[in-house]
């Protein structure tokens, strides 16, 4: 037992020493595990006793092997001091425009893939995802304080619906319960239940999700469709549940589709819609009724609003409000041209968008290279557009079961931000590329002195690796040399590039 004790701490001494070699440079790392390794032998057999190895013992060779990672750090900081610097000509090509943009398609082909994983970013940009149908109203009965209550008798609707109208060419009823559901052999729940005319979704324009054709309106069991988030919480999205049979009370009920999700919810916010003939629900009790407008009777609504006067059969006349149902929403599309509206507006406060001076010379690059240098930013700032899009949405129903005012402040405010900052990175990018090479402009050096800066140049100077032109970046913005200057080379300068592609 001792003996395979002690090779198991042996084993985790030399396994302490192995990844300390790694911090060392590869080409000292074999000959650093040489004497780190005899080193550990030789404390071993002068820490351990005879009799076997004690915790004491052990504890002091384990910190003798921890000692090697202080001497594997130094000996790579050592090492990098020590390194020589590269010349111009050996310089890195560091983060070329060909990288740059290939990194913004992964991004972008990252976003897309996350948007179409998730089902609440497809149904918020569904083309069926707008507004309500122009002209609903929801019909409230009006007494004489001033307060309105949404409940009307269900044969008010009835009478309505049997005549024409000059004002309306469509009316839909429901009437709100709690009933008891029972799914299989799951334990009963109470759900809110919306006992619906079956032509309650016909008139209100509401996509149906998942329903097959013409299921809505086939004969035999009543059809049931759910509500977006019941579908979510009690179903897990599960599509399967369409077609399947549910117990409502002593009745058996068909599930047809599910509802998608809106902005705007109907009174009492059901969790189903119970679709039934009008002379299956006649003597339903008082309910909600959604009415259509014609165009006659659109132009009578003043704010949103049209008021009702309806005679009764003794000559009395009842006063009824109609409320808009209708009203637009901002789809995701709406909501993120508006923020890129709102990043372009703001870009000027967070950073210059000018791109540079150029200096007079005869060597500035013929028209391809400055078109290119146009393409590139053109590419980056298109690449950006639907990577902000796409992001956006992501980060907005990442969490959410389904689509609220918070997820619209979230696309608003992320696609603010990844815009203003993705534009403001677009354009400092484009501010340190050569305009012949596009490569990224290094080795900065300060010059002059900030005690001069209104009498001489004073600022960084930076160099393109291809031998192409210097950057000069003032540290001081004055009069005559406000923004960043170009100075492109002439070929006395080439000696210096000898070893380096000039393209």
């Amino acid at each position: 037992m001792i003996r395979v004790i002690t090779a198991a701490l042996h084993a985790l001494d030399l396994s302490l020493l192995q990844c300390a070699s790694l911090m060392v440079p590869g080409v000292l790392r074999a000959e650093w595990r040489r004497e780190w390794r005899s080193e550990l032998w030789h404390v071993r057999r002068a820490s351990a006793p005879p009799s076997g190895a004690t915790f004491g013992a052990e504890c002091d060779i384990v910190a003798f092997c921890l000692g090697a990672y202080q001497d594997a750090w130094c000996l790579r900081r050592h090492a990098q001091r020590n390194k020589p610097a590269a010349s111009l000509a050996t310089a890195p090509f560091r983060g070329s425009a060909a990288q740059c943009l290939l990194m913004l398609v992964a991004v972008f082909v990252t976003t897309y893939a996350l948007a179409l994983f998730q089902p609440e970013v497809r149904m918020a940009t569904h083309s069926s995802r707008s507004a309500a149908r122009s002209g609903l109203i929801l019909i409230q009965v009006q007494d004489q304080e001033g307060p309105t209550k949404a409940v009307i008798p269900f044969e008010r609707y009835r009478n309505w619906s049997l005549h024409s109208h000059l004002d309306f060419d469509g009316f839909a009823f429901y009437r709100m319960s709690r009933e008891e559901v029972t799914a299989g052999a799951e334990p009963p729940s109470r759900w809110r239940v919306a006992l619906s005319s079956a032509n309650l979704f016909a008139l209100l324009g509401f996509p149906i999700q998942l329903m097959g054709n013409g299921e809505i309106s086939e004969p035999g069991l009543p059809q049931m469709i759910l509500s977006y988030t019941l579908w979510k919480n009690e179903f897990g999205g599960n599509p399967g549940i369409v077609g399947s049979l549910l117990r409502i009370g002593r009745r058996q009920v068909k599930i047809v589709g599910v509802a998608a999700d809106r902005v705007w919810k109907l009174p009492g916010q059901p969790d189903a819609w119970l679709l039934e003939p009008d002379l299956a629900i006649l003597g339903a009790g008082a309910g909600h009724i959604i009415a259509h407008l014609t165009r006659q009777g659109r132009a009578e609504m003043w704010a949103d609003r049209v008021n009702i006067t309806v005679y009764n059969p003794d000559h009395s006349e009842q006063d009824y409000l109609g409320t808009s149902i209708s009203e637009h929403t901002p789809t995701p599309w709406d909501l993120y041209r508006f923020a890129v509206l709102l990043a372009l507006l703001a870009l000027p406060a967070v950073t210059s968008v000018s791109l540079s001076e150029y200096s007079v010379s005869s060597h500035r690059p013929p028209w391809p290279r400055r078109l290119a240098r146009g393409m590139y930013l053109g590419g980056k700032l298109t690449l950006l557009l639907p990577i902000a899009y796409y992001a956006s949405l992501d980060c907005a129903y990442w969490h959410a079961s389904q689509h609220s005012p918070a997820s619209e402040y979230a696309q608003l405010f992320s696609t603010f931000v990844i815009c203003l900052f993705g534009f403001r990175w677009a354009i400092l990018d484009q501010r340190q590329r050569c305009p012949v090479c596009l490569k990224r402009v290094a080795h900065p050096a300060q010059v002059g002195l900030a005690s001069r800066t209104f009498l001489a140049w004073n600022g960084t100077e930076l160099i393109c690796t291809g031998g192409h032109t210097l950057l000069h970046v003032p540290s001081l913005p004055t009069s005559w040399f406000g923004a960043q200057r170009w100075l492109y080379l002439d070929s006395s300068w080439e000696f210096l590039f000898a070893g380096t592609d000039a393209g």
